[in-house]
């Protein structure tokens, strides 16, 4: 009974550590090591996927429409938009579980995914308002090994407390995670007058001049904690960041 209670712990442990630019040991089954990817990968080669899930705010879509565009200018052509606002987007999928879930598990027939998440959350994940919902870290995870493999993979999720999605089965050797949140932090931006969230805004004014998704996470990072400061914030959100072993000099589309 001793060694089943050790082993519980020490199984929770593992699930619930979340420690910023760290690898943490995969569960069982996964691959520990794989062998270093390329660093550049043809922009008509990337599959983007990019989802505001909820529309109480217009700073949701604008972040995907925004981070379209850029990715279109930089000669990304497969690039599917799931909005909770299809009065607002009238051409684009609505992001309900349906939806989000063939878009994550169908690549394409590409060699990179970018999979970018811009809506509230909470500690269990980040909010669908049209599926009455949340997308947790393990649906997540699975879609992304459903469409994605052992692709170059890069998974962005902006909320509050998105560093939930930083999980033991989420670090990944070929996965770049960017989360806007602690675990058990908040992020800011998101009310019915901003334009951005404090971590889309930045992502997007440091999108242009990084070369690398690692120096895109870090440059993002410092220009949220700036900002916050100047805001006068005292509890920051610190964004966290984890870059897989394989893919620690990936190149941004077009770079």
């Amino acid at each position: 009974m001793l060694i089943r209670v050790v082993a519980l712990v020490a199984l929770l442990s593992a699930l619930v550590a979340c420690t910023p630019d760290s690898d943490a040991a995969p569960p069982a089954g996964r691959t520990t090591t794989v062998a270093a990817l390329p660093d550049s990968i043809p922009a008509a080669r990337w599959r983007a996927v990019l989802i505001a899930g909820d529309n109480d705010s217009p700073s949701f879509d604008n972040g995907i429409d925004a981070l379209r565009d850029k990715l279109a200018a930089r000669g990304v052509r497969d690039i599917r938009i799931l909005t909770s606002d299809p009065a607002r987007n009238p051409g684009a999928e609505v992001a309900v579980a349906a939806n989000v879930s063939s878009a994550l598990r169908n690549a394409g027939g590409a060699e990179a995914c970018l999979a970018f998440i811009t809506s509230h959350g909470n500690e269990t994940g980040v909010v669908l308002r049209q599926a009455n919902g949340v997308i947790e870290p393990g649906t997540l995870d699975d879609a992304l090994d459903a469409g994605c493999g052992a692709l170059p993979t890069v998974v962005v999720v902006s909320a509050c407390h998105s560093g939930v999605f930083l999980t033991p089965a989420m670090r990944q050797p070929n996965r770049v995670v960017l989360t806007a949140a602690a675990a058990d932090r908040v992020s800011f931006g998101c009310g019915a007058g901003d334009r951005f969230t404090y971590y889309d805004q930045c992502l997007l004014q440091q999108f242009d001049a990084a070369t690398t998704w690692n120096q895109l996470a870090q440059a993002t990072r410092t220009c949220v904690r700036n900002l916050e400061q100047s805001m006068g914030i005292r509890t920051p959100s610190q964004p966290q960041i984890f870059v897989g072993s394989a893919v620690g000099n990936l190149r941004i589309p077009g770079r």
